[in-house]
């Protein structure tokens, strides 16, 4: 399903925002977005009436690289690496020693270790196998046998989870649970097997269309204090968020637009070194019909649950670079909602176990000096207010903003 932005504003779907073709590490990215460039993009899932998608969205104008970089600090991969995200994100490089987070996907990638093993050679991060105990791969139900199907989106989107998790945490270890299917209750025993296993850090870059039906789905699968669930807002801007993003138990990882910075900026990121963030234009963002407002969102123009939460980058326009040998395999930057959403996982993780009564996805309410503000860009047309549009304070498309180090989710 490919997606082209400007075509998308042409045909009414979605306001025209800037894009780029991403600079390589190093170069003023934020000047080339605000020339006016185009990317293109697909959803690397192809989504089905009653299933569950994925949330990746993968750059198509950019061929992959497919050659094995040398072996350098900086080695010649398109996209943000794991020094560029621990640098725009304040983030602590040795954090997260014996903590898991578990990575809940659909279908097997029988590749996941070894391409795993590559990204994280590739930019001197420390091993992660199962030979170590790092990596460990199960199926929905705890064992090691493997689903029987292999789905090429899926594959990609599991490979983009875990190495994104990397980035984030290198010294985490990373449950990989793979549900039979991408059918919403195959999903939600990978989701309560994540859990059996004691992770107190679950990424979800997935979802689908709220109906009031979740609402029990809440109580079965996620109303469980000190667990700190997350998942994608979506890809679809104002009011296409997605379910379990959209549960008052879960946080909800919204989008933004990351760029490289070199001069001052404005507005609340003005005391910044060297990046600035806008809401991303398709994050999924708006007021909930069906889920009840926690306690912990005070927002006004909403009586329901608002999403978003909290975000991170996910603009395939200044994506991340990763690797996989399905989909084009080699070298490729990828974005979506996925990405924000294994990251924030891999940052709850690096701020520590949460509180065993807590609900973590509270923490960054009572804690917002600990996040970037974002207060430009807009998820769509909802008459200018804060449900589509990025502005200082809380906002429903980047939330209570980007985490400024792991203060804010923690208790």
């Amino acid at each position: 399903m490919r997606r082209i932005n400007i075509l998308r504003f042409l045909l009414g779907a979605v306001p025209l925002v800037a894009t780029l073709a991403l600079a390589p590490p190093g170069a003023n990215a934020l000047a080339a977005n605000r020339a006016g460039k185009v990317v293109a993009s697909e959803n690397v899932c192809s989504p089905s009436p009653g299933t569950v998608t994925c949330l990746a969205e993968l750059r198509t104008d950019i061929p992959a690289v497919t050659s094995s970089p040398p072996d350098s600090d900086n080695p010649p991969v398109p996209g943000y690496h794991p020094r560029d995200i621990q640098s725009a994100y304040q983030l602590p490089r040795n954090g997260g020693y014996g903590r898991t987070v578990a990575i809940v996907s659909a279908f097997d990638n029988p590749n996941a270790e070894s391409d795993l093993a590559v990204y994280r050679r590739t930019f001197h991060l420390p091993p992660c196998t199962t030979a170590n105990g790092c990596f460990r791969k199960i199926n929905q139900n705890g064992g090691s046998t493997p689903p029987p199907l292999t789905d090429p989106g899926w594959a990609t989107e599991t490979a983009v989870d875990i190495e994104a998790v990397s980035a984030a945490c290198p010294r985490c270890n990373i449950l990989l649970v793979e549900a039979d299917t991408n059918s919403l209750s195959n999903m939600l025993t990978a989701v309560t097997q994540a859990r059996t296993q004691g992770s107190k850090f679950i990424s979800m870059s997935w979802g689908l269309p709220e109906d009031p039906g979740q609402l029990a789905l809440d109580q079965t699968y996620f109303n469980f204090p000190g667990i700190a669930f997350v998942a994608a807002a979506g890809n679809g801007g104002f009011s296409g968020f997605f379910y379990p993003a959209a549960s008052q138990y879960v946080t909800a990882a919204g989008g933004t637009t990351l760029d490289r910075s070199f001069q001052p900026v404005p507005g609340p990121q003005a005391k910044r070194s060297g990046w600035y963030e806008s809401a991303w234009s398709l994050s999924g963002s708006g007021c909930s019909q069906v889920q009840p407002k926690p306690p912990f969102q005070t927002d006004p123009d909403c009586p329901m649950r608002t999403v978003a939460d909290v975000s991170a980058l996910a603009d395939p326009a200044t994506g991340f670079a990763f690797y996989s040998t399905f989909s084009s395999p080699g070298w490729r930057v990828i974005g979506g909602t996925s990405v924000s959403t294994a990251l924030i996982a891999a940052m709850y993780a690096l701020a520590g176990n949460p509180g065993p009564a807590d609900r973590p996805n509270s923490y960054p309410y009572a804690h917002r000096r600990a996040f970037w503000d974002i207060d430009q860009g807009s998820t769509g047309s909802c008459g200018g207010t804060y449900l589509c549009t990025a502005e200082i304070g809380y906002d429903g498309p980047t939330g209570v903003g980007t985490p400024r180090g792991v203060l804010g989710l923690r208790r």
